[in-house]
């Protein structure tokens, strides 16, 4: 599958709902060269912006999906769906690992994604956020996650 057309149109989304949002996951991983597929897009939003509910409730119009909350009791989290073409958007104002959407912002890269930027988180923060998370599908990536991180800080000669 090739992700790009449909991180363009969330990061479309986001823009026009104004919704401050960084792409975590194995998606974000991805981008990151991290060899990962997922079927999914998770985010981590700033839950404190003003308006967030109608915020992302625009995003899920703007997708033409719907909107849901799938974990009773978690009210910071958020999945948006639809059918055709096939897509899922779960979005969470807290992640294992960081101290606040601030602080994980400042370490994020921004990808150009059609004509929007995306923030994405670092991968050295998607991986901590799996490792604290501590599920089996977050641990059957961690190794590959780690690699990846590891080559990218200490390229192989001719590399750099």
């Amino acid at each position: 599958m090739d992700a790009a057309p449909y991180l363009v149109e969330i990061a479309d989304a986001l823009a026009d709902a104004k919704l401050e949002a960084i792409l975590i996951g194995n998606a974000g991983a991805a981008l990151h060269g991290a060899p990962v597929t997922t079927v999914d897009f998770d985010f981590f939003y700033r839950g404190s912006q003003a308006g967030v509910e109608a915020k992302i409730r625009r995003v899920a119009i703007l997708l033409h999906a719907s909107l849901s909350q799938p974990f009773p009791g978690l009210s910071t989290v958020y999945r948006i769906s639809r059918q055709r073409p096939e897509m899922q958007v779960d979005l969470t104002a807290n992640i294992h690992g960081a101290k606040s959407f601030i602080s994980l912002r400042s370490r994020c890269t921004q990808v150009e994604i059609g004509e929007r930027t995306l923030l994405v988180g670092s991968l050295a923060d998607i991986i901590k956020s799996k490792k604290e998370a501590n599920r089996p599908n977050d641990r059957a990536f961690l190794h590959v996650l780690e690699q990846t991180l590891k080559e990218q800080a200490n390229p192989a000669p001719g590399e750099a």
